[in-house]
């Protein structure tokens, strides 16, 4: 049974359209090397047709109540519980993700849909009082217009949801640009709003290079907000040229996250939580835990605990794998050369550091888990995200000299501290720059109704999903009533 097309088209308004270039790119499988299919390769011409009809369709959508377009998005998530086999194998095959965690990672993007399908009841503007007799006020939430929506490849259906779900209650049309390296779960989304009624172009996706569509996107005058999760080098580009056309922006973008083993920690849980924070998902998160802080009276324990796990973890697409591979090629190149350059600066490689040699990951993209240490704070590798299953041990003297390291860094998206000091807790929790900070447990850890996001090169201030994120696909209108009391009688 094929799970979607050999040629995956862009959606634009009903109909799966070709690309205007007729040019194709090959969709491939990181576990194998194989070729999956082929996606479209669009250019500013797509996109330009896809804008007129997210122009049109936006003044249908806006028209519906809040609670109409809640209700329609809650088909839209009943949909999805019935493909959510369908939806993870194209994970699985986009991503080389075991099957276990493709039906977690559907499961937790319909939860994110049904949580904004239900803010269409409680899409809240304020009554406000005024100093001026006889006169009230009001605020209201209205779209935005048409929101650009860029995603990453590393939770593909996940990252659609947390997009396009309150970008759409909000009464805004998208255009979606899928990822490079997961075109089919965006695909698949757009498919099933289609089945179950959401007016045609109303959610519009189109496929293709960050340069060829991504930045038409950025650029269009009528697109109101772009919203982007990705690196801080794309980041910042989309800044600067949404931000010449004064756009909202919402740039949820890298990580170099710490994670602290204080010497009063449970050991063992801190041990669980390091190899999850820095290893599940081959390590592609933006919160991963590629820093690990460990007081120094219990550095050895701890490091020798820590190698000796990760030598243990089991690589591939098995529902009883620790991780698979990452993403592409060039992300495989990408951190074997980061490694041999931090080797060469006297980085010490306490495990892994290479590709897999193991037969069956000879033509995919397998990282095997890296632990390094002696890498000064200040090194390439310390202050870069890599994206992948490695990680840094780092020796703290005391609690000071941990949050120190800890906040030693140009990102500043999640943390983490093992410890059952209370006041080591709450002080960690808020001193550490960071946007998200968990006592005892990961460095990552989102829910439907959390913000997320970070401070520094890790993001603008935005915070998606959570409510907050009603604030950057609306606008708010002051709406003020002067009563005149002579004419009450």
């Amino acid at each position: 049974m094929n799970i979607f097309p050999d040629k995956i088209q862009n959606i634009i308004g009903s109909e799966e359209k070709e690309p205007t270039t007729q040019q194709f790119l090959d969709n491939v499988n990181p576990h194998d090397g194989s070729i999956i299919n082929q996606y479209a390769r669009s250019n500013e011409s797509d996109l330009l047709e896809a804008v007129a009809v997210a122009k049109e369709a936006q003044k249908i959508w806006a028209s519906f109540t809040p609670v109409k377009r809640g209700q329609m998005l809650y088909d839209l998530c009943v949909k999805m519980k019935e493909r959510q086999e369908i939806i993870a194998r194209i994970v699985v095959a986009e991503t080389g993700k075991s099957m276990k965690m493709a039906l977690g990672e559907t499961g937790g993007a319909i939860a994110v849909g049904q949580f904004f399908a239900g803010e269409g009841q409680r899409l809240f503007g304020r009554t406000l009082t005024s100093g001026v007799p006889n006169k009230s006020a009001m605020t209201v939430r209205k779209p935005v217009g048409i929101a650009g929506l860029i995603v990453p490849a590393n939770t593909p259906i996940a990252n659609v949801a947390w997009k396009v779900f309150p970008a759409l209650i909000c009464g805004n049309a998208v255009i979606l640009k899928s990822s490079e390296d997961a075109p089919g779960t965006s695909w698949i989304v757009a498919k099933l709003a289609l089945e179950v009624g959401l007016p045609p172009g109303i959610l519009n996706v189109v496929h293709g290079l960050g340069l060829e569509i991504g930045e038409p996107l950025v650029k269009h005058p009528d697109v109101g907000v772009i919203s982007f999760t990705g690196s801080t080098q794309v980041g910042k580009r989309i800044a600067v040229l949404a931000g010449e056309r004064l756009a909202t922006v919402s740039l949820e973008l890298g990580g170099k996250n710490p994670l602290v083993v204080c010497d009063d920690a449970d050991l063992d849980k801190a041990l669980d939580w390091t190899l999850l924070s820095a290893f599940s998902n081959a390590g592609q998160r933006c919160a991963s835990g590629s820093r690990i802080v460990v007081f120094e009276a219990v550095y050895e324990k701890f490091k020798s605990m820590l190698i000796e796990a990760t030598q243990k973890l089991v690589m591939g697409i098995g529902d009883d794998d620790d991780f698979g591979p990452v993403i592409n090629k060039k992300q495989l190149e990408n951190m074997l050369s980061a490694v041999n350059s931090a080797e060469q600066k006297g980085a010490i490689v306490l495990t892994g550091g290479k590709r897999s040699e193991m037969p069956e990951h000879k033509n995919g993209y397998y990282m095997c888990p890296t632990i390094l240490e002696n890498v000064a704070l200040d090194d390439e590798i310390s202050q870069s995200e890599l994206f992948g299953p490695i990680t840094i041990l780092c020796k703290a003297k005391n609690y000071d000299d941990a949050l120190s390291i800890a906040n030693h860094s140009d990102y500043g998206l999640t943390s983490s501290i093992h410890t059952t000091n209370f006041n080591r807790a709450i002080h960690f929790t808020q001193n550490v720059r960071a946007g998200v900070s968990v006592v005892n447990g990961g460095t990552f850890g989102s829910e439907p109704h959390f913000p997320f996001g970070g401070v520094k090169n890790s993001g603008n201030g935005t915070r998606e999903p959570g409510t907050e994120a009603l604030d950057i696909y609306s606008v708010l209108k002051a709406i003020h009533f002067n009563l005149s009391s002579d004419k009450l009688n």
